[in-house]
């Protein structure tokens, strides 16, 4: 393996065991629970692969939540995540390693946010915690406490949209939801308080970019997934879910199968439903 090779979607657990404690890289527990807020922080004390540092979700990678306005994980300021990244020793020219328990929603968030502040080197760990342990690679208690540095911002490898852009012009986009079936159709809502999705929208939900292991499926099986149809085939991809998490979970896959990274619509549906003149299909 060349040393400075570049990982910039996904690293397999066999190759980040052999970098492990490698100065020029940096792993990041990305564990979170939407109904326990202190899931992340207790399992990491417990256990996390050696080296890796802690980052909440909601404390971290997301903003304040405004009443009214915001989705439930609104985007951090730039300036404020540069400072949080740069507290976990993540400098400009760091190997970012994300991880969560398993299937990467968390992590690919994580992902998602390097690369918009401009972070190339950055990958998610296929198969999550889960995949570490399976193969046998020990994990150590406690907290890592890494050096801090200065993570500069650097022009955003990713896209994004607003209301706004979905409003005025949705009709030019292959808008995507990365939720599960029954939650696009507005079977069930387990979070939210209106169900349903963004009129227009076509549902591909981010479980399915993963096998039985929740290691990500083959990167044409992953193109196939997101294959459009003939009328959306000439339309630019914008992915969302329920806040702008699991979202990214689809971007990384795109990105993965080798096509054009979608935009992110990062207030996602629980931003949508703030406003009563957007309306919702189910």
């Amino acid at each position: 393996m060349a040393a400075d090779r570049a990982f910039d979607t996904l690293i397999d657990p066999e190759v980040l065991a052999a970098r492990t404690g490698d100065t020029g890289w940096r792993i990041v527990d990305c564990r979170a629970s939407l109904t326990d807020l202190a899931f992340g922080a207790t399992a990491y004390r417990a256990g996390h692969v050696s080296g890796a540092v802690f980052a909440d979700l909601a404390a971290d990678l997301s903003g304040p939540i405004v009443r009214g306005v915001t989705g439930r994980h609104p985007l951090p300021e730039p300036s404020t995540l540069a400072t949080t990244f740069g507290r976990l020793g993540i400098a400009a020219d760091t190997q970012v390693v994300t991880y969560d328990a398993g299937n990467g929603a968390y992590a690919a968030r994580a992902w998602w946010l390097l690369r918009w502040l401009g972070h190339r080197r950055v990958a998610v760990l296929d198969g999550g915690l889960a995949g570490w342990q399976v193969l046998g690679y020990p994990l150590e208690s406690g907290d890592v406490q890494p050096t801090p540095t200065v993570f500069p911002i650097r022009r955003s490898l990713t896209l994004t949209i607003t209301a706004a852009d979905i409003v005025e012009r949705g009709a030019t986009f292959d808008l995507i939801d990365a939720r599960a079936l029954p939650r696009f159709r507005g079977e069930v809502e387990p979070i939210d308080p209106v169900a349903g999705h963004i009129p227009g929208a076509r549902c591909v939900p981010f479980e399915g970019n993963l096998d039985e292991r929740q290691r990500f499926i083959a990167p044409t099986a992953l193109a196939a997934r997101f294959a459009p149809s003939s009328a959306q085939s000439e339309k630019p991809r914008a992915c969302y879910c329920g806040s702008g998490v699991t979202a990214c979970h689809d971007i990384l896959a795109i990105v993965h199968a080798g096509l054009p990274e979608p935009a992110l619509y990062p207030g996602s549906f629980s931003e949508w439903i703030q406003d009563p003149a957007h309306r919702v299909d189910r």
